[in-house]
């Protein structure tokens, strides 16, 4: 980046998609903007709200961009696009560069019309999938996966007697991780891939329906939570109502649940298929304390999605909970800082330690994962610094031993510390008094019997995967 740098720390987010339908006319961008802004989380490289209206042209007003949701859109913006339909997301690339022509959502104009789609995932043949419509003609805009998604609905529009069934047809091809929302001249359509990876989820506000990735952006335009899209399901919105299209549904005991939902990407006010990520965390903080007890004066958890681990592990242990680390709120997860001879730790510039809380003290550190331990061996370093006695780190997930291809920034096996080290090695290299994993088998305790994904602790997938990795195959 020339003169400056982008820090990128931790895992990649996924990204988040927000739909609204409001039956009696009303412009719906500015409930989007606001939706997309409490699934601010789930991306922040860039976002997009596409609208039409039912009852007028059939023509999308949009506007994309890079950047946060505030930095895009203005109110001048907002008020610049009519319509009663629409869609919005938030992105961060796991497939696909982050440029502004891969923001989304995709507005595609064909023969039938027009369609807009948010999408949140990945496909795990989407080379193929491309390749295949590029040898028929096809010219690609961007890098991204969610084109070969856009292209196949598209096409099988031509053929299909509704936008519904074209979303079923392209459903039978695409293979990977999914949760869609389509927006035609007349319809909103939601769409969750079969194994239930990414979710999504259905509200309602007077005559507004919602289709959102979780349900803390509904209850933040004021709606009210409906029920989540059953993996396979495809829900389309007209205004007649509500139709459920079960036929790509599979078997309940092959579901896979991204577990990552719960451990981190998720916000702690989210119910994700009738599991509560609140409480799904507490549980995993439990179960750290009865797995790796200690002997500590003070639990903290390292914000943001530390914290709620952190007071679980305090609550079965005994040890008080503390506040350790102010954070920066206006600082995303990526950031620029002046080039490397800059000598402030990226860290710091996020996470400050209260010297107060931590010294002299014995300090329980809990966190969300250690994916290549240069954060975690900052943040031990910065405690011991304040003043700390001892550092025992606790880690609410497996170690990371296998790559993502379902849309989780989780890095190749190379990059991975867990990979080519044992828990003594990392515990070392970061510098911690003792280190504690979750136990892979107590992972089914945060979510009681939904069938889950775990492969990136694991390595058994729910699907065949590429033997490479494909998050750049396009650029």
């Amino acid at each position: 980046m020339n003169k400056f740098e982008k820090i990128t720390t931790g895992l990649g987010e996924e990204c988040g998609v927000f739909g609204a339908y409001d039956m009696s006319g009303g412009d719906v961008a500015p409930t989007i903007y606001y939706g997309l802004f409490a699934l601010q989380h789930r991306g922040q490289e860039s976002c997009g709200i596409a609208v039409t209206d039912t009852n007028g042209e059939r023509k999308v007003h949009f506007k994309k961009g890079l950047g946060l949701v505030n930095e895009v859109f203005d109110s001048e913006s907002l008020h610049a696009l009519n319509g009663n339909l629409g869609v919005g997301h938030v992105r961060y690339s796991t497939a696909g560069a982050s440029k502004a022509e891969n923001a989304m959502p995709l507005v595609i104009n064909y023969v039938k019309g027009v369609l807009a789609i948010a999408h949140n995932g990945n496909l795990t043949n989407a080379i193929e999938l491309r390749h295949e419509l590029e040898r028929t003609g096809a010219i690609f805009q961007t890098t991204i996966d969610s084109e070969v998604i856009a292209y196949h609905i598209a096409r099988e529009r031509l053929k299909a007697g509704t936008a519904e069934a074209a979303v079923r047809n392209a459903m039978g091809k695409i293979e990977g991780a999914y949760a869609l929302v389509v927006t035609s001249p007349r319809k909103m359509i939601g769409a969750r891939d079969p194994f239930g990876l990414k979710p999504l989820c259905i509200g309602k506000r007077d005559n507004t329906y919602f289709l959102a990735s979780e349900s803390c952006a509904i209850a933040a335009v004021g709606g009210e939570f409906v029920r989540d899209v059953e993996p396979g399901e495809i829900v389309t919105f007209t205004k007649d109502g509500i139709q459920s299209d079960m036929s790509m549904a599979i078997d309940p005991a092959k579901h896979a649940r991204c577990i990552f939902e719960y451990i981190y990407f998720a916000r702690t006010d989210s119910t994700i298929d009738q599991v509560n990520v609140y409480h799904s965390r507490i549980i995993a903080g439990k179960a750290l304390a009865q797995s790796y007890p200690v002997e500590a004066d003070l639990v903290v958890g390292v914000p943001d999605s530390g914290l709620v681990a952190a007071k679980g592990y305090s609550e079965a242990s005994g040890i008080p909970y503390g506040m350790a680390f102010h954070k920066n709120s206006y600082v995303g997860r990526t950031f620029i800082k002046p080039t490397q001879n800059e000598r402030e730790s990226s860290v710091k510039i996020k996470l400050n330690v209260i010297e107060e809380v931590v010294k002299d003290k014995r300090i329980v550190m809990v966190d969300d994962s250690i994916v290549r331990g240069t954060t975690c061996a900052n943040i031990i370093r910065m405690l011991k610094k304040a003043g700390a006695k001892e550092v025992h780190v606790r880690i609410s997930s497996p170690p990371f031993l296998y790559p993502c291809y379902f849309g989780t920034d989780v890095p190749s096996n190379e990059q991975l510390i867990a990979h080519s080290h044992t828990t003594e090695q990392i515990r070392e290299m970061i510098g911690a008094d003792s280190l504690g994993y979750m136990e892979v088998d107590k992972l089914k305790e945060m979510v009681g019997d939904l069938g889950y994904c775990d492969a990136c602790f694991t390595g058994n997938y729910p699907m065949e995967v590429p033997d490479e990795d494909i998050s750049h195959a396009f650029d």
